[in-house]
Formats: structure tokens, sequence, C-alpha cells
């Protein structure tokens, strides 16, 4: 089976095509560019590529194609990526402005290019379809709640991965497999002491996670991607009477106020020198108030809702760092976790400096384990379309 994973972007288009031979799949191609202003020809290049570069192979198709939609809304889960899925993206687009409407075009063009292959829609949310209610809801007037002001959560198919990878690193293969197979069988009870990760996606956009034996329990992220940490040039979590106030003093029009908090704000704001944490990092160590402000903030707010979700769940038994910061930062890394060793958390610095590979930090007396997973969003992908076309084709006589 081939499934073309796309990844869209509101200027980028990158792809990665999966075979699977039974349940194990291989990344047998990748490619895609920035800047893209026109999809039609972006996805017509990908499939050109596939083609000359021979990886499928005589007589050989696309069996699918998978999106890693981020939010409909209600609509989540794994499912057909068809005219509902479209108009369910470009009805939340407020919401998500930077990837809804990439992703309703990109489905769009690719069902003109290929009319004979499934396309499947992951949205992010779906990892958190089984959030406890009071870790979802917001204390707003019941009407808000109906139209569907309540928190959501995103970098459903990172958290998704990394609580999959941990559980077998920590030799939990019961909870590997629920999570696994979360989408498809749902949440269900485990024996013995509850497994509890936090995982720590980080990147031009952050999030944190929190996990019980495979399930998610609470996410830093709420109503929409603009919420949460302190992201690269989107604000996080800002006191909702700050609108009205600013609108006041400043005179800005709602519209104003909205751009800026989306395309002004965050790391950016913050630092004054940029939203990519390389550049922040640079400018700190040349003594750039601002810059060391930013970095500060940023690590704060990951451990505040580390913190938050320790408490909540009673303890953690592994903290996951993904994301391209995640990955490569040593420095958050390390700040993130340091004075922990009372709570049985202690890295091993000399571990923490290492290349992006999958690695435990922890020195062997710390009660918290400490991972770098890399992140595979593109593989959860590819596996949740495989079994949504295994769940969804009739089978043949």
């Amino acid at each position: 089976m081939n499934i073309l994973v796309a990844n869209l972007g509101s200027t980028s288009f990158k792809y990665r095509l999966f075979r699977f031979n039974g349940e194990q799949a291989v990344a047998v191609a990748k490619g895609g560019g920035e800047r893209v202003t026109d999809y039609g020809r972006a996805i017509d290049a990908c499939l050109a590529e596939l083609e000359a570069g021979g990886h499928l192979r005589s007589g050989e198709k696309l069996d699918a194609v998978g999106f890693k939609t981020v939010f409909g809304g209600s609509l989540t889960g794994c499912v057909d990526a068809d005219a509902s899925v479209e108009q369910a993206l470009l009805a939340t687009a407020d919401l998500a402005p930077a990837h809804n409407p990439p992703y309703a075009e990109g489905i769009r063009r690719f069902r003109e290019k290929l009319p004979g292959v499934r396309l499947v829609a992951l949205f992010e949310t779906a990892f958190y379809q089984w959030l406890p209610e009071h870790a979802h809801r917001y204390a707003v007037p019941e009407s808000w709640y109906q139209v569907g002001v309540r928190r959501y959560g995103f970098h459903g198919a990172s958290h998704k991965f990394a609580t999959e990878r941990a559980a077998e690193l920590l030799d939990r293969p019961e909870v590997a497999a629920i999570t696994r197979s979360l989408y498809q069988s749902g949440p269900r009870v485990v024996a013995g002491a509850p497994l509890r990760i936090i995982s720590c996606h980080l990147g031009g956009s952050s999030s944190v996670t929190a996990t019980c034996d495979g399930i998610a329990v609470g996410t830093s992220m709420g109503l929409s991607p603009q919420s949460g940490l302190p992201q690269n040039n989107r604000v996080g979590d800002l006191d909702s009477a700050a609108i009205p106030y600013v609108h006041r003093k400043l005179g800005l029009p709602l519209a104003e106020i909205e751009r800026q908090l989306c395309q002004e704000s965050g790391l950016l704001a913050l630092s004054g020198v940029g939203n990519d944490v390389r550049d922040i990092r640079a400018a700190a160590k040349a003594g750039n108030r601002r810059a060391e402000v930013a970095l500060e903030t940023f690590v704060h707010s990951i451990r505040h809702w580390i913190g938050a979700f320790w408490f909540e769940m009673g303890g953690c038994d592994a903290l996951v760092f993904t994301g391209g910061i995640g990955e490569n930062d040593v420095y958050v890394r390390e700040s993130v976790c340091a004075g922990l060793s009372r709570i049985g958390l202690i890295i091993d610095c000399r571990r923490n400096d290492v290349s992006p590979v999958e690695t435990d930090l922890t020195c062997c007396d710390s009660a918290t384990r400490v991972f770098i997973i890399p992140a595979n969003e593109e593989l959860v992908v590819a596996r949740e379309t495989r079994r949504h076309l295994l769940a969804t084709t009739p089978a043949t006589a």
C-alpha cells in the first residue's frame, strides 16, 4: 500500500511517500518547497518527482493521500477528506487562518489531480477527543459552549507519537498499543500503576500535553492554535480583557488587534529580533535583554504547564521533548528541567548536549525519565490513513 502524506502551510508544500508491507511503513520519498503560490503546480511537481524517481514502480499507484488537517470545529478524528471537510476547514478558518485555507485548497486540488485516489484527513484535534469535561471547558456562558467555545488541543499527531514511543521506552507495551490504536478502539482500562507522560512539542508552534495510560487528559492549547505557550509570532495565552483595553487605549479596530496577536506577537514581539529561537539565543548571548526575557518567558510557560499537569496527575513517569526546539535546543531543555531534583527529575547535562536523536537524558537515580523523541507526525498520518482505508473499504469477493 502506498500512502502520500501532504503537509500544507500558508506558503509551503511538503510531502512524504510511505510504502506499507503489512503494518510496517517505510518512507521511500520526500520533497516539496517553500514560497508556494500555486498548489496545483506544486502537486503536479510532486507527482512528477515521484514518477521520475521511480518511487511508484510499474503498475503501482497511490492508494491514498493523507492530510494533517488542523481544525474542523466539531468535526474531528480520521475521516474521508470530502467536501464536508473542506467546508468545515473554511467555516473555522477564522480560528486557524494560517492552516485551514491551505488545507482546504490542497484537498480540492488533489481531488482534481487524482480523482480515483482516496483522500483522508487526520485532524490535529483527534488526540483530544477524550479529554475529561473539566479539562476542555471554559467558564463561559452555556450558549458560548454550545457554539464551540472550548479547549480543543492541537499538535495531536506529534503528541500521539511521542506518547506511544515513550511507553515503549518505558517497557509499557500495553499502553503503547492503546495509543497506537486509539482512533479505532478508543480508551481502554490498563491494569497496574498508571503511566503518566508529559510531552512538550516545541517548535515554531509549541504545546504541552499530559497523558495517562496513553489518553490525553490535559493540553496547553485551547480554542485555537493561537493559545497556550508563546508561539513564534502568535501571542499564546492572554487575559481576554486585554482586547477591549487595547481597543480603547490605542484605538485599534478588532481586525487589527487580531492581526497583531496572530502575526506580530509571541517570541517575535518579546525579543524584538525575530521569531527563531536560534536568532533570539544569539542576541541573548550578545547581551540583548529583550531576547533574554523572551527565552525566560518561553521556559517559564513550559514549566508552568508541566507543573500543572504533574500536580494534576500526581506525578510524572516521563517528560518528553520533541519538535524542532525540543529536539535541538540544549538550553531550553536544561532550563526547563533545572532545580527539579527534589521531585525526582535529574538530567545528565552531558547527555543533554547531544544531537537530535532518540535519547534518555536522565541520570540513573532519576525517578522521572526525560526523553528526546524526534517528531514523526507524517508516520502517524500515514498509519491512520491506512487504518481508515482498511476499516472503510468494502471487502471484495
